[in-house]
């Protein structure tokens, strides 16, 4: 039996990297590092890393933490948690790491995104301040200019 073509190769790495991007964005809270995306998609963690920015612009660990943001703004949004208790229940072990990526993608801390998105994204459908306010991926927020609202 003869060998995989690099265009069948291909094909499968990308139904493996479509299987770990949904793994991320269905266990985004959960503790997930490479390593373990790696072997739960049977790739090296190198192999993963490579593909995975070739495919969606960023690498594995970007793409979790952009999640972890996302959902992190959703729950500050509602203004219920403190910023630690959000930082833990998306999964962040650590709230320095956490609040310096969140500022990267949002362009603000979370303490003050917290202040300022409830009197902006005030009266508004909770399905537009989601839209209003996604993090910007594959790129880091100017600081000068906050995209809320």
């Amino acid at each position: 039996m003869a060998g995989k073509t690099a265009e069948e190769q291909r094909l499968e790495d990308l139904v493996r990297l479509r299987r770990v991007r949904d793994r991320i964005d269905r266990e985004y809270a959960q503790p997930l590092d490479v390593d373990a995306l790696a072997r739960g998609a049977g790739m090296s963690s190198g192999h993963l890393s490579r593909e995975f920015k070739r495919a969606y612009g960023e690498s594995p660990y970007s793409y979790l933490m952009t999640r972890r943001v996302e959902r992190a703004m959703a729950l500050l949004r509602h203004g219920e948690m403190s910023v630690t208790d959000v930082c833990f229940a998306v999964g962040g072990s650590s709230l320095g790491t956490f609040s310096t990526r969140f500022t990267e993608l949002v362009g603000m801390s979370p303490s003050a995104y917290k202040r300022e998105v409830s009197a902006a994204a005030a009266g508004l459908p909770s399905c537009v301040a989601k839209r209003v306010t996604r993090p910007i991926r594959n790129q880091e927020a100017d600081q000068a200019a906050p995209h809320l609202l």
